[in-house]
């Protein structure tokens, strides 16, 4: 019979577990939250210090009543993530079944190995309050602002609309972006670039004009015609090579992998939005089937420390000596120290570095097996040393027919020792980033043939858009949000309408710019970064004991409140709705083209006289398959989901989820072939309804 209980979140990470853990313990899934505040009421007592009314989850009831039978005669083991929502599901899981404090113990690891599963239960402790409360206050401010802001913005500018604590404060910084790029006057420069060959060793290289006279007078060409005026003193010039300079550089490995900088280069390598980076990672980390044995392959992925353990340290020695030589150990890549930083968590890494990413490509699926090659290659190249490297400046001097001395400079890298960039070097941002060139040897005072010149138009750029990597990277700095609140933030802004994505570029939308402009005029404390930052480090103290929960909730709900009031009854009602070509059937009047929860529908300009509204139909120029008298058209079911149907409805009740799509069958010539999107995989398959049907 087992006498300990282990309660984990999910079947996954239990699988993982129970082959740690002998015959004396058995391991249940909690499958996450077991309870939380009421879905249609606030769930937080206003007059009661902000005591919250928390309430079994409808799905969990079954999963509580086999925790309760589970639990008889068996000490509990309450093993959820570790990190402050983890130990709050552990605190629920308590609460909802009313076990006392003494007869629940917390576990806590950081990575899923025998090891570390053992050490944890040896070591066991009390459900730490204190973290517990942090999560409740983070949770209760985001009720309170979602249930008192939100329906402020639905009255006001459309119904469904909503804010956050963090989501808004994205958008702002989206917005405020797409402010400085139209705010943006571009001015044109010239770039004039010189193909030069030096006298000793006859191999051409290129030179950018940076100077006239000396080093001090940049040029600051603007126009065609002083940079026509250039070339033409050019034409015949004489040149040398005034400077040659060469200074060693050193290039330090990068720390292992946080969430953020995790989020980030998967968006950079792997073009994976943050949402997805986390969901492989989960995989990762709860455990992967290798050779019939599920195996924990990463460390916890929300964390905010670049802490390495010295088993792993030592572990990645040996890796890096067998691979690599000797030659190649490094001391460790050194990362900045931040605020707040959950310490006692470790960086995201390999939790069996000897698992070499080519010796389980079997084992994982395509995208297991690329985040798991991208953690394992950062965290061996941080215990690699740095990269050794040569950097040259040479400075050309032209002497142009106009009299005048114009200098020109090319730059360029030799890597002496490449270090950890044997393995690996980080993505970047910058798409037309470019790379030092290779330059050839050239000595000060060498004579050099200039064989061609271009001079090229160019303007100078706004800044960029955010992409998720530059967005996560920004709120990170700016200490908004933490690490498991990116990814769904992220999401969130996206599925709200206020932020669309073309690409990899996050794009406010037309409804997005008004709401952050109403949040900006009412409740600029809401979308101020530093005031959100400031909370959030307020937050992270209630964590170590130094504020209590509600004291924190009250500062910001008692001026909150002010502002609700004072946007209720002084913020205008926007009119978003706009004309359409269609006549209202029912009264004649012309129909509006107006926003609703479930997307855009026709509705009558006689409202309330004339309460007639219509779908706005969307036509997929296809012949129904079954009746082949109606056409297919785009609908949307009473839950807001798009779907496909027959305009011959109700006669003919042909309908699909998957799209139609106006092409041949190539292998058996059938008309129209269909798109059928996974949307949890982010897969799409097309398929013939004829030859290649998809089950259901």
């Amino acid at each position: 019979m087992p006498k300990h209980l282990v309660i984990v979140e999910s079947p996954a990470k239990a699988k993982t577990i129970s082959k740690y853990l002998g015959k004396d313990y058995v391991i249940k899934a909690s499958y996450g939250h077991v309870r939380d505040l009421p879905d249609r009421k606030l769930g937080v007592d206003l007059d009661n210090n902000f005591e919250p009314v928390y309430q079994p989850l409808k799905d969990k009831k079954k999963v509580l009543a086999d925790l309760k039978t589970a639990a008889k005669n068996n000490s509990i083991l309450i093993a959820t993530d570790p990190d402050r929502e983890g130990e709050a599901i552990a605190w629920h899981i308590q609460h909802a079944l009313k076990w006392k404090d003494s007869e629940v113990r917390r576990v806590v690891f950081n990575e899923i190995t025998p090891k570390a599963v053992k050490f944890a239960i040896e070591n066991s402790r009390l459900i730490d309050k204190n973290l517990v409360d942090a999560q409740q206050a983070r949770r209760i401010l985001d009720r309170l602002i979602g249930y008192k802001l939100s329906p402020i913005l639905s009255k006001k500018i459309r119904k469904g609309l909503s804010a956050g604590r963090v989501q808004s404060v994205a958008v702002k910084i989206i917005c405020d972006r797409e402010n400085e790029i139209n705010a943006f006057v571009s001015k044109e420069y010239w770039v004039i670039e010189g193909r030069f060959e030096g006298q000793k060793t006859k191999k051409p290289f290129s030179a950018k004009l940076f100077a006239i006279e000396n080093l001090q007078n940049k040029s600051d060409v603007t126009n065609e015609k002083d940079a026509s005026a250039i070339v033409t003193a050019l034409k015949k010039a004489t040149a040398e090579v005034s400077e040659v300079k060469t200074s060693p550089q050193k290039r330090n490995p990068y720390p292992p992998f946080i969430t953020s900088t995790l989020q980030q280069e998967a968006s950079r390598k792997l073009n994976w939005t943050a949402k997805k980076t986390m969901l492989v990672a989960q995989q990762l980390y709860e455990g992967v089937e290798i050779k019939g044995e599920p195996v924990g392959l990463i460390t916890y992925m929300r964390t905010d420390s670049v802490r390495i353990s010295d088993d792993a340290k030592a572990a990645a020695k040996n890796v890096i000596s067998s691979i690599f030589g000797t030659d190649y150990l490094g001391e460790g890549a050194k990362g900045k120290a931040k605020k707040n930083v959950q310490d006692a968590h470790e960086a995201i890494r390999p939790s069996y570095p000897d698992k070499l990413p080519a010796s389980l490509k079997d084992s994982l699926t395509p995208d297991q097996a690329k985040l798991y090659k991208l953690i394992w290659d950062r965290f061996i190249a941080s215990q690699m040393p740095p990269a050794q490297l040569n950097q040259t400046t040479v400075i050309v001097n032209a002497n142009g027919s106009d009299q005048k001395v114009y200098l020109f400079k090319a730059t360029g890298s030799v890597i002496v020792f490449d270090g950890f960039l044997k393995l690996y070097a980080e993505g970047s941002d910058n798409d037309e980033e470019e790379e030092n060139a290779k330059l050839p040897a050239l000595s000060e005072g060498e004579k050099c043939a200039l064989h061609e010149l271009t001079h090229v138009q160019k303007f100078t750029q706004p800044p960029a858009r955010y992409t998720e990597a530059t967005l996560v990277k920004i709120l990170e700095e700016k200490g908004i949000g933490r690490p498991s609140t990116y990814a769904p933030t992220i999401s969130v802004i996206q599925d709200r309408g206020y932020v669309t994505k073309d690409k990899k570029t996050l794009l406010p939308s037309e409804l997005g710019m008004l709401v952050n402009t109403k949040l900006e005029s009412y409740f600029d404390a809401i979308v101020d970064v530093d005031f959100t930052a400031s909370m959030e480090s307020k937050l992270d103290e209630v964590s170590h004991g130094k504020h209590e929960w509600q004291e924190v909730v009250r500062d910001f709900y008692t001026p909150f409140s002010a502002l609700l009031k004072k946007a209720d009854s002084e913020m205008e009602k926007v009119d978003t709705s706009r004309p359409s070509d269609e006549i209202c059937d029912k009264c004649g009047s012309p129909m509006l083209i107006k926003a609703g929860r479930f997307g855009e529908f026709l509705a009558c300009s006689n409202y309330p006289d004339c309460k007639n509204t219509k779908s706005i139909v969307i036509s997929m120029d296809i012949p129904c398959p079954e009746c082949k008298d109606g056409e297919i058209i785009e609908k949307r079911s009473k839950r807001g989901f798009v779907f496909y149907g027959c305009t011959k409805f109700p006669s003919c009740k042909y309908a699909t989820w998957d799209q139609p799509l106006k092409q041949e069958c190539p292998t058996c010539n059938a008309p129209i072939m269909f798109k059928k999107v996974n949307k949890k995989f982010k897969k799409e398959t097309i398929y013939c309804a004829v030859c290649t049907p998809q089950t259901k």
